[in-house]
Formats: structure tokens, sequence, C-alpha cells
């Protein structure tokens, strides 16, 4: 993997790409945001799998998600990384977090038996999903907006050494 230049965008954080990368890959919940035909916000929790710098998940043909997003459409997606270890048990530790728009890809319900998919996603669906559920693609683009990634948990207090821009390629 070509390792990226850092970026910093703000005064305090300096990460690049792949370090943004490696959070997603070892994180496994997102919250994807979309509108509905009508213009309404909704978002839902979603457990994901990562293939090529893809985010792969699957969701019932009858839901929100397989109903609303559009293939080629705009998603926003926020993934929250759980940070502080014991300490979180202890005292009120937000997660660090990296947003982004992304580009939904809609493969049709049935997809998945023929998609081959990866281990990780294809574990996370139960047999009896596979030839119902629709699977979604979100292919990133733009810029990563993270807080609190690459920098300690006592700087996570201050928003602009918290916050940085990071391109997604």
């Amino acid at each position: 993997m070509n390792e990226q230049p850092p970026v910093s965008a703000t005064a305090g954080s300096t990460i690049c790409g792949d370090d943004v990368w490696r959070a997603i890959d070892h994180a496994s919940f997102a919250v994807v945001s979309h509108t509905t035909a009508a213009g309404d916000p909704r978002s839902s929790g979603v457990v994901y799998a990562i293939v090529d710098r893809h985010l792969y998940l699957t969701v019932a043909p009858d839901s929100w998600k397989a109903r609303q997003i559009e293939d080629g459409g705009s998603v926003s997606v926020t993934i929250p990384i759980r940070r502080g270890g014991i300490l979180s048990l202890l005292f009120p530790i937000p997660p660090a977090t990296i947003s982004f728009r992304a580009r939904a890809i809609v493969h049709p319900a049935g997809s998945i038996a023929a998609a081959g998919l990866p281990r990780a996603l294809e574990a996370l669906v139960p047999e009896e999903r596979k030839t119902r559920a629709v699977l979604l693609e979100l292919v990133p683009e733009g810029r990563f907006v993270t807080y609190g990634i690459g920098v300690p948990l006592r700087r996570m207090r201050d928003p602009v050494a918290s916050r940085a821009l990071v391109p997604v390629a």
C-alpha cells in the first residue's frame, strides 16, 4: 500500500489517508444517512466490510435503505471509532469519528450469492438472507472529516487539535 503524505487542514491533527483507512478497516459499524424521495432525512446503523477501499453492507429489500438509496446516489457516512479502552468504562469518553460522502452502487437482491463476497461480509449475512438481501457498495468520495483520529485522548477536548480533513484517495 502506498503511504500517503500527512495532511493537516487544521492546526492540530496531522494524519494521512492510510491512517484513516486503517481506522475504518478496524471498525465494522457505521451510520449511513440519506434522504427519502420526499426529501425527509433518514439515518441507519449498519455493519460493513471493506474490500479495495469500498464499504459493503447488506440490507433487507423492503428497508428504507433499499427503497430510498439509488444507484449512483450520494449518502453520508459516519463511523464512530471507540477510544479510551478501560478508561471509557470509568469516564464518559466520546468516540472519535470519521465522516464522508459516498456514492452508492446498488446490487439487486440475490446478487450476494453470486458476488463472491468477502468472508468478512459473508459471515455477517445469515444464509437465509443471502438470496433476498440487497447489497450496497459505498465508494467514499472527496475528503474524510475526522475528529479524534491520530490524537491522544487528552487532546480530544480541543476541537482545533482534534479535527482534520484528509483526501479519500
